[in-house]
């Protein structure tokens, strides 16, 4: 049997963007902060990085960290470490040296690349680790990123990747215990590629994606793809504190035609006074995620974007990592639902021993489909906890409706019990988060001699200088929810702790809760 080269396949991004520069070179393919670069310019780039990484030891297998904030340097290290062959491992810029170090020393990096104003983390991170054999830094005078890829070779020629193999190793938030990192091959990343442009029904004239999602998660990595496997244009937004009014004015002059946010992000921009008078008319597609969302907040981004069609994608990091998505067509008339499976998505809802539960029922969702990590890097046990019973367990409680459309209930970790009931923390925030006196709201267990467990309502003041009262609450929730699922309690916060992608830190304020940080109220 005549056995073809992976080199004759090209599934990796760095074939992608390689096939992109051959047949469309002159074709803007990245913007960022003023600076523009063709599909031709970003390749090179791609391959001097590939050939400076290979000059300092980096092969196939081998893991590159990459620490920045959103920048084309960080965008070009995955697609030079894809090239290679070695796996890139995003780090969160937000995290502190002793949290670096823990990935550093899980993946067994060896590499790294890391912008200026987070060098001194990554020296520290590198020290608790046991060292680093190469750096390469960018983005300050002392770099030595520009001048290794100004002596490092554009011809760096092909190196042969199987598409099963390992690209990113993606740590997962941590919103409980230490991050796991989730293994994605090239395979993962390039079906889910292919599924989401299927279900987006991407256009010749919709080329300009807005990447506003921090890159170190799966978010702001996966979602750009797509326009670069059509030859489109990425215009990446900066991050490190989002600024909706110069978002908007990113969007009006570069003529965005589609992007993906959270739900704090679309809350900022729909409140932004005179949206509905910018020149946004190129917007055809607007899309939410990563964090629970309010039928509020949907209702406003309807109205605020009228000639947008408004599609939610439902997932995790694990997945690459959308699993389901609620398209423009049905975004109104199943509000607050998150769609149908994707494309080469198979879906189960099962209970605790993993019987298939009935429609209308609540249980734990779970997925089989090429777009499953391979595993969680040097973890078997929890990997085989994961796929037990040959499903991916996702850890996220759902409920099907007759027409087969999902809606998340909460997080499994996240469910009360009280009396025997279970409560579903996500519906009590969607009911108290239409309260005009609540800017932000998210519910955790308070422990009671009674029930057991209570909810307990933690609240930002739509005006802090009139928050609503325990019986403000109790009476607006009443109204809303069975009695049983009413919070009693409250506390008044300035603002909910939140992870990148806007989930709320839930074992932060229960820590708070449990050293007396919170000020309840009855």
């Amino acid at each position: 049997m005549i056995r073809m080269p992976m080199t004759a396949r090209g599934m990796t991004i760095s074939d992608q963007l390689a096939r992109n520069a051959r047949t469309g070179g002159d074709q803007v393919a990245l913007t960022f902060e003023g600076t523009t670069r063709t599909y031709r310019e970003a390749d090179e780039r791609v391959s001097r990085l590939a050939s400076a990484l290979r000059e300092r030891g980096v092969g196939p297998g081998d893991r590159v960290a990459v620490l920045g904030l959103n920048a084309l340097e960080v965008m070009e290290c995955y697609f030079a470490t894809a090239r290679l062959g070695a796996i890139s491992v995003p780090l969160n810029f937000r995290l502190v040296a002793a949290e670096v170090a823990y990935m550093l020393e899980d993946s067994g990096a060896r590499v790294a690349v890391v912008q200026s104003v987070l060098a001194d983390v990554l020296k520290q991170a590198a020290e608790k680790a046991g060292g680093l054999d190469a750096v390469l830094e960018f983005g300050g005078e002392a770099g030595t990123y520009e001048r290794a890829l100004a002596d490092a070779s554009p011809e760096f020629g092909e190196v042969e990747v199987d598409e099963r193999s390992a690209a990113f190793i993606m740590y997962t938030s941590g919103t409980t215990g230490r991050p796991k990192g989730a293994v994605l091959t090239h395979r993962n990343l390039l079906l889910h590629t292919f599924s989401l442009m299927v279900h987006q029904g991407v256009q010749p004239d919709d080329r300009v994606w807005m990447a506003a999602a921090p890159l170190f998660h799966i978010a702001g990595l996966a979602a750009f793809l797509p326009t670069l496997q059509m030859g489109g244009h990425v215009v990446l937004l900066p991050t490190g504190g989002f600024d909706p009014a110069a978002t908007v004015d990113l969007m009006e002059r570069e003529r965005v035609s589609s992007v993906f946010m959270v739900p704090a992000q679309w809350q900022a921009v729909c409140a932004l006074p005179g949206i509905a008078d910018r020149d946004l008319s190129a917007l055809r597609r607007i899309s939410w995620g990563a964090a629970p969302a309010t039928t509020t907040l949907l209702r406003t981004m309807a109205e605020t974007f009228p000639q947008a069609e408004m599609n939610t994608v439902f997932g995790q990091t694990e997945c690459s990592p959308v699993t389901t998505v609620l398209r423009g067509e049905d975004a109104i008339r199943k509000i607050g639902s998150v769609g149908t499976p994707m494309v080469n998505v198979e879906v189960r809802v099962v209970d605790d021993e993993d019987n298939d539960v009935a429609p209308g029922e609540v249980g734990e969702i779970v997925y089989r489909g090429p777009m499953v990590m391979r595993e969680y890097w040097n973890k078997p046990a929890e990997t085989a906890e994961a796929f037990r019973g040959g499903w991916f367990h996702s850890g996220d409680l759902v409920r099907q409706d007759d027409e087969g459309f999902f809606y998340v209930v909460d997080r499994k970790k996240d469910m009360l019990i009280s009396g025997g009931e279970n409560i579903y923390c996500a519906e009590v925030e969607d009911a108290l988060a239409s309260h005009p006196a609540v800017a932000d709201v998210s519910v955790i267990g308070m422990p009671d001699g009674k029930w057991g467990e209570v909810p307990l309502a933690v609240i930002v003041a739509a005006d802090p200088a009139s928050p609503p009262s325990a019986a403000d609450i109790e009476s607006w929730a009443s109204e809303r929810l069975a009695r049983y699922k009413v919070p009693r309690r409250l506390a008044v916060v300035e603002a909910l702790p939140r992870n990148p992608s806007g989930k709320v830190l839930k074992t932060e304020l229960r820590a708070d809760r449990d050293a007396g940080r919170l000020e309840i109220r009855s």
